[in-house]
């Protein structure tokens, strides 16, 4: 019998380079394939690192039948190896449905841990998070009330991700819904423009209409 390839997820920084393991940057550059989100953001990280493995795309509007190819080439005896843009995959993204494919067929998988930005918020919380519900990305229209809703009544930490399009929108929306809550909001974690906010909603909203040119990169939000 023909051996076959492994399926390992690793996690990629989520803003600063370094903030990767010895361990990642070792599978990365012995895989056969890295299956990635974007391929010109990922080669920005493995450029820095002087890694040459080829990198494919698989994101959250890959077809079955490029899945399926993927999956052909581990069966085939290649490893490869699945990253996002940022973070960890198969935390709001599509990594999930490839190691599903990988398990249907007897595939091994490998987590290969490292940068979040759930685990970075949580880290830095300085509250009770020994108990919390993470509900990912809210939905742009339909379901983005019940969503909130959901959020307002539920008793223990919600941590929710949050794009600058929407984030006052929808902070505007849970001030409706549960104006005694307060937020922990992080902005551009690990980055040059770090930032922890906190305090009640409506202070962090004041915070963002007396400083609108903060209203930019990548949001993660504890509701408390």
């Amino acid at each position: 019998m023909e051996k076959i390839g492994k399926l390992y997820i690793v996690a990629t920084p989520i803003g600063n380079l370094e903030d990767i393991t010895l361990r990642a940057l070792r599978i990365l550059k012995e895989v056969d394939l890295i299956a990635c989100e974007d391929t010109r953001v990922t080669r920005k990280l493995l450029s820095h690192y002087n890694i040459e493995t080829q990198a494919i795309v698989y994101h959250q509007h890959t077809k079955d039948d490029k899945i399926q190819k993927i999956i052909d080439e581990i069966l085939a005896g290649k490893d490869v190896a699945v990253v996002t843009d940022a973070g960890t995959p198969g935390v709001s993204d599509p990594g999930n449905i490839l190691v599903a494919e990988a398990f249907a067929n007897n595939i091994i998988v490998l987590p290969i841990p490292g940068a979040s930005a759930l685990a970075s918020i949580i880290s830095v919380a300085g509250i009770d998070m020994q108990q919390f519900t993470f509900l990912g990305f809210p939905p742009h229209k339909k379901g983005r009330e019940t969503y909130f809703k959901k959020v307002s009544i539920l008793d223990i930490p919600v941590v929710y991700y949050e794009s600058p399009h929407r984030v006052i929108k929808n902070l505007e929306m849970l001030l409706k819904f549960a104006p005694n809550k307060k937020i922990i909001l992080g902005r551009e974690l690990t980055k040059m423009f770090e930032e922890i906010i906190r305090g009640n909603i409506s202070e962090v909203l004041e915070y963002f209409a007396n400083n609108p040119s903060k209203v930019r990169g990548e949001f993660v939000v504890i509701v408390h």
